[in-house]
């Protein structure tokens, strides 16, 4: 999953046959296809059938398509479970993870599928750890706006530490971690710096509730121009440093060693990856 950009992940209602048709065309790396609170009840039975038919005429290209059900303690999550493991899709997406039972429970109805956790309440924080080293799980999509509810918190600050102890469980199970959403989305500049703050803390993209919102998340999430430039450059004087039998070299005035290496061929990697995606 770590091979490939995760820079900017759409929800769209399982439910809204335009959005699904125009979702083909967008330039987003992931799409979220929503069963669970983008469909009212009235409709989630529906829903199934018309993401169904969605998934089966195909043109969402190289995207990553992942199906959010309900969770399985609601009337409609144990079905969604077997309709989506009949699904052209590319995992599954369970909200309200608590623990690893939680994934267990989901692992015997969809057992050919990636399980993706919504991480979004207190329990499901704290046993983060336990949820990332699952066999099963392949990322972690953060719910900041269910956390912040179940907290009675206001504000992103009020969540960081349960940001960041999400973010350290999935880096350490090497697992994907998409930041939560950006609900004014009208507000591009509130979004890129949403966008610049969780990719500095790591995260591998951000979920989006709009196409407007695509355009900044895949700028902030992918490398820039001028930290594509400076990886060559240190990998190019690293392997000059090599060759005299050096183990450091110097680029602007700062310490190359090899673990800067390892971040700038990471960083080259995901460049190619980026323009691969976009170009196919």
């Amino acid at each position: 999953m770590q091979d490939r950009p995760h820079r900017s992940a759409l929800y769209i209602p399982g439910s809204k046959d335009r959005a699904l048709d125009k979702a083909r065309g967008l330039p987003v790396d992931m799409i979220l296809f929503d069963l669970e609170d983008a469909v009212t009840p009235d409709a989630k039975i529906a829903a199934r059938d018309t993401l169904y038919a969605a998934l089966a005429a195909g043109g969402y290209g190289p995207r990553l398509k992942i199906v959010r059900i309900n969770a399985l303690d609601t009337p409609w999550g144990v079905e969604d479970a077997a309709a989506v493991a009949a699904m052209a899709c590319d995992g599954v997406l369970l909200p309200k993870v608590n623990g690893p039972g939680d994934v267990d429970a989901l692992a015997g109805l969809v057992p050919d599928l990636p399980i993706w956790a919504m991480m979004e309440t207190p329990q499901g924080v704290l046993n983060a750890a336990a949820i990332a080293a699952h066999p099963r799980i392949a990322g972690f999509v953060l719910g900041t706006n269910d956390l912040a509810k179940d907290m009675n918190s206001r504000g992103r600050t009020a969540l960081m530490m349960s940001l960041q102890h999400c973010l350290l469980a999935a880096k350490a199970a090497r697992i994907v971690a998409l930041d939560g959403v950006y609900n004014a989305f009208k507000d591009d500049d509130g979004l890129r710096a949403e966008c610049a703050e969780g990719r500095d803390m790591g995260f591998d993209g951000k979920t989006l509730i709009h196409p407007a919102q695509i355009a900044i998340a895949n700028a902030e999430f992918g490398p820039s121009e001028d930290e594509i430039a400076l990886a060559r450059r240190q990998i190019a004087a690293f392997e000059a440093a090599e060759a005299e039998g050096q183990g450091v070299a110097v680029v602007d005035g700062k310490i190359v060693e090899n673990l800067h290496i390892v971040t700038a061929r990471a960083t080259l990697a995901k460049a190619e990856a980026i323009a691969a995606l976009e170009s196919a």
